[in-house]
C-alpha cells in the first residue's frame, strides 16, 4: 500500500499564519458547530467575554454570552440570529443587542454571524464582534446634543417672534406717541398764541388808545383856563396810572407764558427749587394738601438737558394727579441714595387698574417712560382701587459740583 504524503512546508504553515491572523486583529472572532458549541476564540474575543480561550473551548456560545437581553429577560437559543446562520445558511449583522460576560455584566454589541459552507454542507459559522459602548455613547450623546440644539433653536425662534412682536408693538406705540406728541405740541402753541392774543393783545390795543386819549387831550390843553388844564392834568394823571396798571398786567401774562414754557427758577436756581416751586403752586391753585420732602446734597446738580426731563416728568406725575386721582393729598419725596435720584410722588387718589398705565394710549405715561429711559433712568407706578397712586422716578446720577 503506498504511503500518504506528507504535507508540505506552506501547507505546515497554514494554522499558524490563520493563528497570527486571528490574534492580530482587534475585533472578537469564534467560531461554533452545528450545535453552538465553540470551535474556536481569539484572545480579543475571549478578553471581551472575560474567559480564557482554552475555557470556553467546546462549550455552547449561546449559553455563555448570549442567553439573555439586555433587560434580564430570557433569549431563547432558537431565535438567536447567529444560530440561523448555520440553520439557514444565511448571514446576518446585528447591532442592537448585548453580549454577557463572564462577571454577569453586559455589553452592547454588533456582531456578524456567516456560515461555514463545506461541500455544498453548512459546518458552523463564524461570528466576529466588537464593543460598541463608546460608539453608543458618543450617538447618545450626538441625539442629546442634536435635541438640545433642536430646543434652543425652537426657544430662539420664539423668542425671535416675541420679540419682533414686541418691536412691532413698540413701533406702533412710538408712531402713536409721536403723533400724540404732535398734537400735544400744537394744542400748545395754539393755546399759547390764543393768550398771546387775547390778553396781551388786549392790553396792547388798550394801551394804543390810552395814549391815542392822551394825545388828543394835550392838543386841546391850549388856551384852557386855569382851572381846567388843572382838571386835564388830573384825567391825565388817572389815565396814566391806568395804562401803568395795564402794563403790570402785560408784564405778569408775559411771565406766565414764560414760566409754561420754562420755569426761570430751572435755570436761576436749579431743579430743587423749581420742582419745589411748582409743586407748592400746582397744587395749592387745585386745593390739594401737601407733604413735601427734600433730602439731597447741596452739592449735586444735574446737567441742564436731565435736569428739563426730571422737571417735565415731575409735571406730568402733578397733572396725572390733579386730571385723574381726585386726590386730597400728596406727598412728594425727592432723595438720593446710592448714585441714583428717587423721586416719588404718592397721593390718596382713588387708583386705578394696573392695565391703565399700560394702555396704548395712556400718551403721558409713555412718555414720561421714554424721557426716563433715555438717560438710563425707570419709572414704577403701582396702584391700588380706592387706596391711590405712587409713582417712583429712579434717576442715575451724575454728579457735578
Amino acid at each position: 500500500m503506498a504511503s500518504a504524503t506528507p504535507p508540505s512546508a506552506a501547507e505546515r504553515e497554514e494554522p499558524a499564519r490563520l493563528d497570527l491572523l486571528l490574534e492580530s486583529t482587534g475585533e472578537g472572532i469564534y467560531g461554533i458547530d452545528t450545535t453552538g458549541a465553540c470551535t474556536f476564540i481569539n484572545q480579543a474575543g475571549a478578553r471581551l467575554i472575560g474567559w480564557r480561550p482554552d475555557e470556553v473551548l467546546g462549550r455552547n456560545m449561546h449559553e455563555v454570552t448570549h442567553h439573555s437581553h439586555a433587560d434580564g429577560s430570557a433569549y431563547p437559543e432558537s431565535d438567536c440570529p447567529i444560530f440561523q446562520a448555520f440553520r439557514l445558511g444565511q448571514p446576518c449583522r446585528i447591532d442592537a443587542e448585548v453580549f454577557w460576560r463572564r462577571d454577569g455584566s453586559h455589553f452592547p454589541v454588533e456582531y456578524s454571524s456567516s456560515p461555514i459552507i463545506d461541500q455544498g454542507q453548512v459546518r458552523g459559522a463564524v461570528i466576529t464582534f466588537v464593543d460598541i459602548t463608546e460608539r453608543r455613547r458618543v450617538a447618545q450623546t450626538l441625539e442629546r446634543t442634536n435635541a438640545q440644539l433642536a430646543h434652543a433653536n425652537e426657544l430662539l425662534e420664539l423668542r425671535v417672534r416675541e420679540r419682533t412682536a414686541a418691536l412691532s408693538a413698540a413701533l406702533v406705540q412710538v408712531r402713536e406717541l409721536a403723533a400724540h406728541a404732535d398734537s400735544v405740541r400744537e394744542q400748545e402753541r395754539t393755546r399759547i398764541a390764543r393768550e398771546v392774543h387775547d390778553e396781551l393783545g388786549s392790553l396792547l390795543v388798550a394801551l394804543k388808545m390810552d395814549i391815542n386819549w392822551i394825545d388828543r387831550r394835550l392838543g386841546q390843553q391850549a388856551g384852557r383856563a386855569p382851572a381846567d388844564a388843572e382838571a386835564m392834568r388830573e384825567q391825565l394823571r388817572s389815565k396814566c396810572h391806568g395804562m401803568s396798571r395795564l402794563i403790570e398786567s402785560a408784564v405778569d401774562s408775559v411771565d406766565r407764558i414764560i414760566t409754561d414754557l420754562r420755569p426761570s427758577l430751572l435755570d436761576h436756581q436749579g431743579l430743587w427749587a423749581a420742582l419745589d416751586w411748582h409743586a407748592h403752586e400746582f397744587l395749592a391753585s387745585a386745593d390739594v394738601a401737601l407733604d413735601w420732602h427734600l433730602d439731597v446734597p447741596a452739592a449735586l446738580h444735574l446737567p441742564d438737558d436731565q435736569a428739563t426731563a426730571v422737571f417735565r416728568i415731575f409735571q406730568e406725575m402733578l397733572s396725572n394727579v390733579l386730571r385723574h386721582a381726585q386726590a386730597h393729598r400728596v406727598r412728594v419725596d425727592v432723595r438720593t441714595d446710592q448714585g441714583t435720584l428717587h423721586l416719588r410722588v404718592a397721593d390718596d387718589g382713588r387708583g386705578a387698574p394696573p392695565t391703565a398705565f399700560d394702555a396704548r394710549r395712556a400718551y403721558g405715561v409713555m412718555g414720561m417712560r421714554e424721557r426716563a429711559r433715555h438717560f438710563g433712568g425707570d419709572l414704577d407706578i403701582s396702584s391700588q382701587i380706592g387706596v391711590g397712586t405712587i409713582c417712583h422716578l429712579r434717576w442715575p446720577l451724575s454728579i457735578q459740583e
